[in-house]
């Protein structure tokens, strides 16, 4: 969705006044701006003058609230499927 907004502030407050958190598309030129937007953004990625949807295979791809659970990608993928197991040996007494 594209909105017109008076204030930076305000436009984060609009995106972040969803249920949904998946990424956010940020279009600046400003890299303070662009910094704001990371830290307050409730989403699981914010992507700087590029389309929300952009990803690529080794990027943690997922979002927060009612956007999903956990992240896409190789790494995480293999972490998902992945059974950690530890054993510990002690030495007699």
């Amino acid at each position: 969705m594209i909105s017109r907004y008076d204030e930076f502030e305000e436009a984060l407050d609009r995106a972040n006044d969803s249920r949904f958190g998946l990424q956010a598309g940020v279009f600046t030129n400003d890299l303070a701006h662009a910094w704001r937007a990371f830290e307050r953004l409730d989403v699981g990625g914010v992507i700087i003058n590029d389309v929300s949807t952009y990803r690529i295979d080794h990027m943690p791809y997922g979002g927060i609230k009612d956007s999903g659970l956990g992240r896409e990608g190789l790494r995480w993928s293999i972490e998902d499927m992945t059974e950690l197991k530890i054993m510990v040996l002690a030495q007699p007494l």
